[in-house]
């Protein structure tokens, strides 16, 4: 059985942590799978959106340890405390953590990586790696101070310290909480709507530009000539006009830009 599962449908590609046995213990055969779907799912023009959750009632404990060897054991010249490559936000389809159940150490890492997350409010999270002797990974010391500031973020970070779905909710952590049975239901309603009614270059575009300005420190003037710049690229566009089109038929859109295809990089400012 495979660490991880993917199936696409109605432009939605929902990617499953799959060892509910282990609660969805992390491991490098589940993150090269998470990598290659990631790509696969990139340049794939059916695929709008992605969902990442996991299986069972569980997203994910964190590192497994039932292996004979320690994932923390002395690592060899190979490893990266960054396994996620890319990461969810380095692609150009919107992810969707939906954190179904419990999520400790990397498992709480690669949600952080997504544009929104869906978290269970009767779940557990903890970036719990200071616990264990090492340090939290997959860009997290730069994930968290974005979303949360950096106050918030050394508390979590420093302690390793556990915490629920409200205070996620209250930090910023979760983008909004509820029951962890109807997490993963409202994540794909979510993700479908995005399907059907955003324009997949307008998708891909504003999470670049929203990602970058956080990566790049872009000051507001900035952020205002690369939005500038970008309206040049899709006003009167056939999707610019299908959109106002639709909006005014009252019909569902029917886009046909190409993210695979049309894709240049941002600016530079």
């Amino acid at each position: 059985m495979a660490d991880l599962t993917a199936a696409v449908a109605d432009g939605v590609a929902l990617l499953t942590l799959n060892r509910p046995e282990r609660r969805n213990a992390y491991t490098a055969e589940m993150g090269a799978l998470l990598n290659q779907v990631y790509r696969r799912c990139d340049e794939d023009d059916e695929v709008r959106v992605i969902v990442l959750t996991g299986a069972g009632d569980a997203f994910c404990v964190g590192a497994d340890f039932s292996a004979e060897n320690s994932p923390f054991d002395t690592p060899d010249s190979e490893f990266t405390a960054a396994p996620t490559d890319p990461a969810a936000f380095e692609l150009r389809k919107p992810v969707i953590a939906a954190v179904n159940g419990h999520a400790v150490g990397i498992g709480l890492t690669i949600a952080l990586q997504a544009d929104i997350r869906i978290m269970a409010h009767d779940a557990k999270y903890a970036v719990a790696q200071v616990r264990r002797g090492v340090i939290a990974d997959c860009m997290s010391h730069w994930t968290l101070p974005h979303l949360v500031g950096g106050s918030v973020a050394a508390d979590l970070l420093l302690t390793g310290r556990t915490f629920d779905g409200a205070e996620a909710a209250a930090m910023g952590v979760a983008t909004r909480t509820l029951p962890g049975h109807r997490v993963l239901e409202h994540a794909m309603t979510v993700a479908r709507d995005i399907a059907v009614n955003v324009a997949p270059m307008s998708a891909a575009l504003s999470k670049r530009l929203l990602w970058d300005t956080m990566i790049k420190g872009y000051s507001a003037r900035q952020v205002a000539d690369l939005e500038t710049k970008l309206h040049h690229r899709v006003m009167g566009a056939a999707d610019a006009r299908e959109g106002v089109d639709a909006f005014l038929q009252r019909r569902v859109p029917r886009w046909s830009g190409s993210v695979s295809k049309d894709w240049k990089p941002l600016p530079e400012v």
